[in-house]
């Protein structure tokens, strides 16, 4: 079986996994980055950084402790290949980490602190303050290519379809929930006052902007008071 085909059926076995809870996705962030390193031609190491509107760092699936430091170096420096593919670049290629110029603190930390000596970094999402990048490292200079970058590129594409998927799972199970809580409210308010569904709603929309509180806290308000 040549690497397409592998990287093919790698994604089959992705997108059959169910991303409904956290589980689902760590199980497919594990596969994206275990196959990467299988599959990349240089890549020694992988995992995903993935950094919060309040700039937590959270690193997703590592195939080793080191991927741990090296996130946890660029967060204490601010800077590296990793938050600048998550913040705004594509892709991002060092070919040797000592000789690059662009974050000399961080440089001079991963190669007194780890074994790493290259890397490559891709963006997968970058939305409301929120980012995320596929990482991968070698221990050795110059060990990724352009053929790293194509078959890396594919498997930053699958993990991007995978966070976009569970963010849209999420969103929408939220959406749900919300509408319930609402729905139940004007229920409520319906029963006690004894008007219709479209007047209950007015006043549920008056207090809220009565308050300047959302409409959906304002209902969990009137079921918790009950």
């Amino acid at each position: 079986m040549d690497v397409h085909r592998e990287i093919a059926e790698l994604a089959r076995k992705m997108h059959a996994i169910p991303e409904r809870d956290d589980s689902g996705i760590d199980r497919v962030m594990e596969t994206i980055t275990f196959g990467s390193v299988e599959h990349v031609p240089g890549a020694r190491w992988a995992s995903v950084l993935l950094i919060d509107k309040k700039k937590s760092f959270d690193t997703v699936a590592p195939t080793d402790p080191v991927m741990v430091t090296l996130d946890q170096l660029q967060k204490q420096t601010g800077q590296g290949p990793c938050v600048d593919a998550a913040w705004d670049q594509s892709v991002v290629h060092v070919d040797d980490i000592a000789a690059d110029p662009r974050w000399p603190e961080l440089s001079a930390r991963t190669i007194a602190e780890t074994p790493a000596r290259s890397s490559l970094s891709f963006q997968l999402f970058n939305h409301r303050g929120a980012m995320g990048a596929l990482n991968l490292f070698s221990d050795e200079i110059g060990a990724f290519d352009s053929e790293s970058v194509e078959i890396g590129l594919v498997f930053a594409t699958h993990a991007a379809i995978a966070v976009f998927r569970t963010r849209q799972q999420s969103d929408f199970q939220s959406a749900l929930a919300t509408r319930d809580v609402i729905g139940q409210a004007k229920g409520m308010i319906m029963e006690r006052f004894k008007v219709d569904a479209v007047q209950s709603f007015e006043m549920l929309r008056q207090l809220s902007q009565e308050s300047n509180t959302p409409l959906a806290d304002v209902a969990r308000r009137i079921i918790e008071a009950g």
